[in-house]
């Protein structure tokens, strides 16, 4: 038996041992038992595809970055920067998680005759991860913008990255009801 199996059964065995102790513990009133959820090993996420491809040659204006990884990713974790001495678009804070669970999205704006670059997970700390936060490996990003008919709207910038339009980078969030009184 391996080392992981070893530390995983012992796991297991407190949690079991945990739960039985809750179950017949005197019933004097409710006894609090806090979830545990163990997750297996994962693989490091790879990223599959991005648009702009690396190196790739694109238009100015509108442009959503698109950043596909191999597994489902953790939606609240994630990071991207400047990488070192090359100049980054200008992007709204918060990238989106698409539908697939695998796919973000991070609306841009970008200029003519420029080269550009988006590191991802340049931070040691809190980046891209997946469902077990095992972190994806860091990559840079490059791609050039050309002088060119610009890309002025959201239809346009989905279209280029091979996006539906229901996969917009910015979400609405619900409309809230008021409440009622009773």
């Amino acid at each position: 038996m391996t080392a992981h199996r070893l530390a995983l059964g012992a796991a297991l065995t407190l949690v079991l041992a945990g739960a039985a102790a809750a179950q017949t513990a005197p019933q004097d009133g409710p006894t609090a038992v806090s979830p545990v959820t163990v997750m297996p090993r994962t693989a490091q996420p790879k990223v599959v595809a991005t648009y702009p491809a690396q190196g790739e040659t694109i238009a100015p204006g509108v442009l959503i970055v698109k950043v596909a990884f191999d597994q489902k990713m953790n939606p609240a974790v994630w990071n991207y920067a400047a990488a070192e001495g090359l100049e980054r678009p200008e992007c709204i804070r918060t990238p989106r998680l698409l539908n697939d669970e695998k796919t973000f999205v991070l609306l841009c704006r970008v200029l003519s005759d420029r080269s550009y670059a988006i590191a991802l997970n340049a931070q040691p700390a809190g980046g891209f991860a997946n469902l077990g936060d095992n972190p994806a490996e860091p990559l840079v990003l490059q791609f050039r913008v050309v002088r060119g008919e610009p890309v002025t709207s959201m239809a346009g910038a989905l279209r280029a990255a091979g996006l539906k339009s229901d996969e917009e980078p910015i979400q609405e969030a619900p409309r809230l009801r008021p409440r009622t009184a009773p």
